[in-house]
């Protein structure tokens, strides 16, 4: 499969596309409202512990405190209390224990979607140890404490982000993994030998107390350049060692690097035929950041100063743009809807314009196929994380439904993202569950509408009619006033005002009341302002229900 990274850069926003056979596949946006904040490291203090949902809320200068499960912690204490111990050893600082780290199935490589920004290292400590592990200690988080914790996930919508206490420094061909003496291999390393090298290697580099994982780049790598890598993640765990005994929580103690920066450190591997960048600053950056770490590579990276936009030229704008619908359109004529909801995402397939001439178990079969293969790409293109339940056309034969789950599997294979498929049911349902790590590519690019508040509906026209009918038949009710002054909306003044005798005329009759219509644009459309002529003054809320 052919893979280019194509970055397009203005002063307010880095967008970094993804290209698999020339076709979009992942989109990464940075904008500085919305900096990326995953694998920054913060001096913390715990603000609650909540043992009920066995949890802690961390304050580290958020306006939300950062949400610690007590999986995310684990048992050595004694090298992490070092940390927060003054030097001349009067003050001990209680800390938590950290987690022994376990090798994900994707070794950590670049592979998993937390690794895409450094941080597919580490697992999550499971809350029931398997027999040969050792039993796991009480859980001791007391409020006030300190405590160093690293993000990895962004907040998603009212949740704060989601941190660990067993930090790691990603390199670009190791992770760096303080208070564990373990060294493990990527699993897509697949030569014996250089596996056996390269934990050999980086063991005789490793200070006491330390450990690694190795990168799936680092294959083949000479000693020197690795070294080299281990060297700058030891530089900065020791900045991050002072600035601990430095600063007084909470503090942020280490800045992971931006998108475009972390993309290039663990997406450009040897799959990725051209990285193009429409900036000459940023264009000289990863060119000598690459001929630093990999000077193999460097020729990969090129300018492009043509005139026509680059995201044009690699017609990646268009793809951009289907990002906000909800239809999605398939060759076959079939479409799938996208729907978000609080609980999951909700995905709809439908035959559409499809109806070629065949039995219907083979034409749903068909358009499902098809329908896989795009579902798998817009969950990795719009970043869908969370539950998801995607609704196939009926299928009565089982092997055709084992077909839909296999193609899914095979597809969601190039995902980085750790995503748990379940086979379709009697329905022809299937659920799967996806890590989130970051908000949804559209939240990027977009807000909730203030008009509709983001459900994507407004109140009807007669319904805000029928409102003011109400508010009138009270007024009439308790005051003996009869001049009113009524601001609304230009459309609903205009559906007020419309017709030989209109709506308005009808509600003046009705009530005996004299209305001056006002159209007011800084109202919504189920907003109504009545003003007393007589008193000069907004009387709306005195006579509301």
């Amino acid at each position: 499969m052919k893979k280019d990274i194509i970055i397009n850069s203005t002063a307010n926003e880095h967008r970094i596309a993804i290209l698999e056979d020339g076709k979009l596949a992942e989109l990464f946006v940075e904008t500085p409202g919305k900096a990326r904040n995953v694998g920054d490291i913060y001096f913390g203090k715990v603000a609650k512990v909540m043992p009920g949902i066995r949890a802690a809320f961390i304050d580290i200068g958020h306006q939300q405190d950062a949400f610690l499960h007590f999986s995310d912690i684990g048992e050595s204490q004694e090298e992490y209390n070092a940390l927060f111990e003054d030097d001349d050893d009067e003050e001990e600082a209680a800390a938590p224990p950290t987690v022994d780290v376990a090798i994900p199935a994707n070794g950590g490589n670049g592979s998993g979607a937390a690794d895409a920004q450094g941080l597919a290292v580490t697992a999550q400590a499971p809350s029931r140890p398997k027999p040969h592990q050792r039993r796991r200690p009480e859980i001791s988080l007391q409020k006030g404490q300190d405590i160093l914790v690293q993000i990895t996930k962004e907040p998603v919508g009212k949740k704060g982000v989601r941190v660990r206490s067993d930090v790691s420094l990603p390199g670009r061909f190791l992770v760096l993994l303080p208070f564990d003496g373990k060294v493990g291999v990527s699993r897509k390393l697949a030569n014996f030998k250089e596996k056996r090298r390269l934990r050999k290697l980086v063991r005789s580099f490793l200070p006491s107390g330390f450990g690694a994982i190795i990168r799936t780049v680092a294959d083949g790598k000479s000693e020197e350049l690795i070294k080299q890598d281990l060297e700058e993640q030891l530089k900065i765990w020791r900045t991050i060692e002072k600035s601990v005994k430095a600063e007084k929580a909470p503090a942020l103690v280490y800045k992971d690097m931006n998108t475009t920066s972390s993309v290039i450190r663990d997406l450009f591997q040897e799959s990725v035929e051209h990285v193009v960048v429409d900036d000459k600053k940023l264009y000289k950056e990863i060119r000598s950041y690459v001929q630093w770490m990999s000077p193999d590579m460097v020729d990969r990276i090129e300018y492009y100063n043509e005139r026509e936009p680059i995201f044009d030229k690699y017609e990646i704008e268009k793809d951009i743009q289907s990002l906000f619908s909800k239809k999605i359109w398939m060759k076959s004529g079939g479409y799938i809807y996208i729907e978000k909801t609080e609980a999951m995402t909700v995905i709809d397939v439908n035959s559409g314009r499809y109806a070629a001439k065949r039995e219907q178990e083979q034409n749903s079969l068909r358009t499902d196929l098809e329908a896989a293969r795009e579902v798998c790409r817009q969950l990795r293109l719009r970043d869908i994380g969370g539950l998801v339940v995607v609704d196939f056309i009926d299928l009565e034969e089982e092997k055709n439904k084992k077909k839909i789950f296999d193609e899914v599997k095979k597809e969601l294979r190039r995902d980085r993202a750790k995503v748990t498929v379940l086979p379709l049911t009697e329905f022809s349902i299937m659920q799967l569950t996806r890590q989130r790590i970051r908000q949804s590519v559209q939240l990027s690019f977009s807000e909730n509408c203030p008009t509709c508040g983001g459900t994507g509906l407004v109140q009807s026209k007669t319904t805000t009619i029928n409102q003011i009918e109400r508010w009138i038949k009270r007024f009439k009710s308790e005051s003996r006033e009869f001049r009113l002054e009524l601001q609304v909306n230009p459309t609903i003044a205009e559906y007020l005002a419309h017709g030989t005798i209109s709506r308005l005329t009808k509600i003046q009759f009705k009530f005996f009341v004299k209305i001056r219509l006002v159209a007011e644009p800084a109202l919504q459309l189920n907003e109504f302002k009545f003003i007393s002529v007589r008193q000069k003054k907004d009387i709306t809320e005195q006579f509301k229900s």
